[in-house]
């Protein structure tokens, strides 16, 4: 259900009505805009009486949603949502450029990587301190001090920091180490990560998963949204078909149609949407055609040594060359760097 204040409604209409919602039950989720107010209601709108609802001060309409995913829609909110970490904002004209390691591995490694992504142009690092693997033996990061790590290139470089979250009990852990917690495709449906996540207030990256619908991606959202937590990023990082020739199958139909859907930002990750290195500028040039509002680019100084992920990474040299090639195709959707 979304409420739908008219123009004059008062500060004090809005406290009620949201504390009305609260008594009910339910959650009340405030979007505003230079015309109106609208409240969505989540949890069991059943509790609430219409009628009531419609007769209280401030009021303009009641609006039943299409959606099952309420407050990630466009209905709830028709402008885009801008995510802002550190300095960066995602979702706005600009296009933004996640770069770094699949894993860290050790802090040169880390520093090398950070300081050839950061004089590319990319403007936040990404590096895997928890690494959840298909396969018990191999390498599943350096945990605590992967996150030392991090914090400290973070500081070196001036590059904010995105790394994956595993379980909610490192929630708090791992936002003193870094800006942006990024929650994988095999976590999705992680339903007592996301509302971890979703109760911290801190930026999220939510990716796809590998064999999950937009509209189950979307739904993964809204329990990031519910807890009060609008700073959500998705991503779209390939999906499973019968392909065998790349790693997953880059759903390009997916960045339109999620503009379409959601107010929230998208990007795409070329790199675990191909599993190819070679592959990974020209699908990042499509995603980026498409309308994503950024990328997600495996970088590694050494990718045959690397730890996980070296087929798919890409070395300094060849992501600069993907930054430079970036600036024509932003340019033509009317976009920046």
């Amino acid at each position: 259900m979304l409420i739908v204040m008219n123009r004059n409604a008062s500060v004090a209409d809005i406290a009620r009505m949201t504390a009305h919602i609260q008594q009910m039950d339910c959650q009340a989720h405030i979007t505003r805009d230079e015309i109106q107010t609208i409240i969505g209601v989540s949890g069991n709108p059943q509790r609430l009486n219409q009628t009531q609802i419609e007769a209280m001060p401030g009021v303009e309409q009641l609006l039943s949603t299409r959606t099952p995913f309420k407050t990630a829609s466009r209905e709830f909110q028709s402008h885009a949502t801008e995510v802002t970490v550190g300095k960066v904002t995602i979702g706005g004209p600009g296009v933004v450029v996640m770069a770094g390691p699949c894993a860290v591995e050790s802090i040169d490694q880390m520093m090398q990587t950070g300081m050839a992504v950061r004089n590319a142009g990319a403007h936040i690092l990404r590096g895997g301190a928890f690494k959840p693997r298909t396969s018990p033996y191999s390498f599943q990061g350096l945990e605590s001090e992967g996150l030392k790590i991090l914090d400290q290139v973070r500081r070196e470089t001036g590059l904010p920091v995105v790394s994956e979250v595993t379980r909610p009990e490192l929630v708090q852990e791992m936002r003193e180490s870094v800006d942006m917690l990024q929650i994988g495709a095999r976590n999705m449906q992680n339903y007592a990560l996301l509302q971890a996540v979703g109760k911290a207030q801190c930026p999220v990256l939510l990716k796809r998963g590998m064999m999950s619908t937009i509209e189950e991606l979307l739904m993964a959202a809204e329990y990031i949204l519910s807890q009060g937590n609008g700073n959500v990023v998705l991503c779209e990082r390939g999906i499973r078909t019968f392909e065998t020739y790349t790693r997953n199958t880059l759903d390009i139909n997916a960045i339109p149609a999620l503009r379409n859907l959601t107010h929230l930002p998208v990007i795409a990750d070329p790199s675990h949407g191909t599993g190819r290195w070679d592959l990974v500028e020209p699908v990042a040039l499509a995603a980026i055609a498409a309308g994503a509002d950024g990328l997600m680019i495996e970088v590694h100084a050494d990718p045959d040594s690397a730890l996980s992920d070296g087929d798919q990474s890409l070395k300094p040299e060849r992501f600069e060359a993907l930054m430079a090639a970036l600036g024509p195709i932003t340019e033509a959707v009317g976009r920046s760097l």
